[in-house]
């Protein structure tokens, strides 16, 4: 049987985990061949050099294409994505595959997918049509549905907004998330092996925290983020702090440096560039809440039942759980919200964005899809 390459981009250790039972299933399916390109926070020693993990889950890595993301600036990143688009086309006329698959909306699948555009190679996109008003990421992910020809969205709103850029469809699959939160849970640390693993003694209430730059924001990422630290003080001393660092937008080193300069003048707080899938899930399964403006507090988390914090206008427009308590990005907006939080029943939460075996129906619909290059000429299907 003649195998088709299917090659899945990851660029951080966030779509990585939503991509991971994807790519399982396209590596048992015998009629592909999986290729895996890596890039973007994976290669950065700053981010924790996360293509090892990769490694360790059993995947090889065919392309490493580094973006030598240093700085945070709007021309750094502006750079990096130029870097990207180079490296990418060298990997991929070097792969030759016969379709990409990428995940979400990050300048680093923008890379990915101007260059396979170019290249006359097809893509799947999975998580196109949603809405997030406070980032460009939101240009990103509708540029990125343009250029795609089979969509797996998450959701019927998002569905409808892809229709409405004109795809086709027959093209269009709305099978959920397919992070496979339920098969993660079996594998879940507990508290005792968790403290010893990260080296962090619970206390009494404890708090996830992930925040990322609103990168279409007036006010700058550090005014805001100082306002959520106010916050997190006025809870007192009782309260444990686990911080995930931020991504690499423009002015996520200078949230870096504040969550530095904070977790070392607080023995209840720590921070991790990055924790991977097993202990994040995990932290969020034994912790109180998660707060920020990570996607993960809206596609993630319900499914724990337990409250997302959502902090200001980044995961605006985005479809929300019962458990999701939004909030302004002031000190006694989000301190209100965190004490909601901690007294907030979320045992009836349903997690709009979990339809389950969703990795397993994209598999069945890319294998059942008979010739992607026919997919490459694309008419306007016009409401």
């Amino acid at each position: 049987m003649l195998q088709r390459k299917i090659c899945a981009v990851t660029g951080s250790r966030a779509d990585y985990d939503l991509l991971t039972p994807v790519m399982k299933k396209i590596r048992q399916e015998p009629s592909f061949r999986l290729q895996v390109i890596a890039t973007g926070m994976h290669l950065a020693p700053q981010f924790g050099l996360t293509y090892k993990s990769i490694e360790a889950d059993g995947f090889t890595i065919d392309a490493k294409v580094d973006m030598e993301l240093t700085g945070d600036t709007p021309s750094d990143v502006t750079r990096s994505l130029g870097r990207g688009v180079k490296g990418f086309a060298e990997a991929l006329d070097r792969l030759q595959p016969d379709l990409l698959l990428v995940l979400g909306d990050r300048f680093e699948i923008l890379a990915a997918a101007q260059s396979a555009m170019i290249a006359k190679i097809p893509m799947a996109h999975i998580a196109g049509g949603d809405t997030t008003e406070g980032s460009f990421d939101e240009a990103i992910r509708h540029s990125i549905t343009k250029m795609s020809h089979i969509h797996f969205v998450t959701n019927e709103a998002a569905a409808r907004r892809v229709r409405q850029l004109g795809e086709d469809p027959a093209h269009i699959y709305n099978f959920g998330s397919p992070g496979g939160i339920d098969a993660i849970k079996k594998e879940l640390l507990d508290r005792a092996a968790l403290e010893r693993e990260l080296g962090f003694t619970f206390r009494k209430r404890n708090l996830l925290v992930t925040f990322h730059p609103a990168t279409l924001d007036a006010q700058p990422a550090g005014t805001q983020f100082r306002e959520l630290l106010t916050a997190l003080d006025r809870l007192g001393d009782e309260v444990g702090i686990i911080f995930t660092l931020p991504n690499a937008d423009p002015e996520g080193n200078t949230i870096s440096a504040l969550i530095e300069e904070y977790t070392a003048a607080r023995p209840r707080a720590k921070a991790f560039a990055s924790l991977g899938q097993v202990r994040y899930l995990s932290c969020v399964a034994q912790m109180d809440a998660v707060v920020g403006n990570s996607s993960s507090g809206l596609y993630e988390v319900p499914s724990f039942r337990k409250p997302t914090v959502n902090i200001g206008d980044r995961q605006k427009g985005r479809l929300q759980a019962s458990s999701v308590i939004s909030c302004r990005p002031e000190a006694s907006d989000i301190e209100r919200a965190m004490r909601e939080a901690f007294t907030k029943d979320c045992s009836d939460a349903v997690n709009p964005y979990d339809k389950g075996n969703s990795a397993q129906r994209i598999v069945a619909a890319l294998k059942a899809t008979p010739d992607y290059a026919k997919l490459l000429k694309k008419r306007f299907f016009d409401l």
